[in-house]
């Protein structure tokens, strides 16, 4: 998250990223740490769960960093090595796809 932090800062003094940004993976952060902690207790429970698509695409659309701290502070999707490797593609795929639109952006507008 430290490296995201610094491409980040680089972004935005390179393109001008609006707080607005910020905000977004903020909100979508929260949001999938929510929905990580439900899919734990439905874990524990024995109830029905969260796909693990869901959890992939929450990750893909931002909420990537609340993630990071479910599976470390819940201890919840932390072990099973092919949604691992699935999620560190989708967190690669939001950063590259974050940087591209931040350049277009700063060019077109």
């Amino acid at each position: 998250m430290l490296a995201f932090a610094l491409i980040y800062l680089i972004a935005t003094v390179l393109w001008g990223l609006s707080a607005w940004v910020a905000a977004a993976y903020g909100v979508a952060s929260v949001a999938c740490f929510i929905v990580y902690a439900l899919d734990k207790s439905a874990a524990v429970r024995q109830r029905q769960r969260t796909p693990e698509r869901a959890l992939l695409l929450l990750g893909l659309a931002g909420g990537w960093p609340g993630a990071i701290l479910a599976q470390q502070w819940l201890r919840h999707k932390s072990a099973k090595r092919s949604f691992r490797r699935w999620f560190w593609c989708s967190v690669a795929l939001n950063v590259v796809l974050l940087l591209c639109l931040a350049q277009l952006s700063a060019r077109y507008f």
